[in-house]
């Protein structure tokens, strides 16, 4: 029972002010890769099959975390069950959850709805902390999640989208919020590198079963870069920033990166896809970043 209770737990973070300048960067920097994730997947999935696709990006991950000293850090007994919850609901659950919702569902459309992750890493703190957002906070969700939608509106009315796919997302992030706030208190005692290298471990041995025996060779030089940059970059350099993020500012905080996933989604389907943006997208966007602003402010 003590040990449920050390896991079901979170904190404010290490700064409750204002956003400074470094945390915006790390949004910035954590958003591009996130955002961009949706496309690597989309490339990997021509060749790799989706069990296959999440345990490659982990392992990926995980290795080029482990060439650097910091990242393999020991953990302390105390917290083995947070990494391993951390490893199976932010790491595992969702690389396989992505996969298979972007056989259902467009790359863009994953990027849309993964934009409300900010809210499920909100109610799980409330949850833990035993306490309601602050008004502020609400505000900065509301203002968020409006422009999520106007962001949405063109593609959800195109049809063709399966409930089923859309689902397997709403789950992923859901496990994301939950592993962002029990990572918090963990941050600063080890580092973001180490927390996340053996989380992503712990992601390897439960995917292994799964992944390995879904492998099929003949894979094009475009999907197995695709992986590559998805393993290493999207997964293990990302995550690590992300997690450095959230223990500085708190989950909630933190998961603002998701306001910002859609905008990178949209520029990705202007540039590479020479897709077009609408007015009520453009209104979209500065009703996202309106809501990320005001999150970013002190409570």
């Amino acid at each position: 029972m003590a040990d449920t209770r050390r896991v079901l737990s979170t904190s404010e973070g290490s700064h409750t002010g204002d956003f400074q300048r470094g945390h915006w960067v790390l949004v910035a920097l954590v958003a591009l890769v996130f955002g961009s994730a949706f496309f690597w997947i989309a490339l990997s999935l021509r060749s790799f099959d989706p069990r296959f696709l999440a345990f490659g990006r982990v392992t990926l991950g995980a290795a080029a975390l482990a060439l650097f000293p910091a990242a393999r850090r020991r953990i302390d007994r105390e917290d083995y069950l947070r990494i391993v919850v951390a490893g199976v609901v932010g790491q595992a659950m969702p690389a396989v959850l992505f996969a298979l919702a972007e056989q259902r569902i467009e790359s863009a459309l994953t990027g849309m709805i993964t934009g409300a992750a900010p809210i499920t890493a909100a109610l799980w703190a409330a949850l833990f902390m035993a306490k309601l957002p602050s008004r502020r906070r609400v505000a900065g969700l509301a203002v968020g999640s409006a422009g999520i939608l106007l962001l949405s509106l063109p593609s959800l009315g195109e049809g063709g989208s399966s409930a089923l796919g859309v689902l397997f997302v709403v789950i992923a992030i859901s496990g994301y919020g939950l592993a962002a706030n029990i990572l918090v208190p963990m941050q600063p005692k080890y580092g973001a590198a180490a927390v996340i290298l053996w989380a992503l471990i712990t992601a390897v041995v439960v995917l292994a079963p799964l992944g390995i025996p879904a492998y099929t060779p003949g894979a094009s030089t475009e999907s197995i870069v695709a992986l590559l940059i998805l393993g290493v970059v999207g997964t293990g350099v990302a995550r690590t920033l992300h997690v450095s993020l959230i223990g500085r500012v708190g989950a909630s905080r933190g998961s603002v990166v998701g306001y910002f996933l859609p905008l990178v989604a949209l520029f990705l389907g202007v540039v590479v896809l020479d897709e077009s943006i609408g007015p009520i997208q453009i209104i979209g966007m500065l009703v996202v970043v309106l809501g990320a602003y005001i999150l970013s402010r002190k409570d």
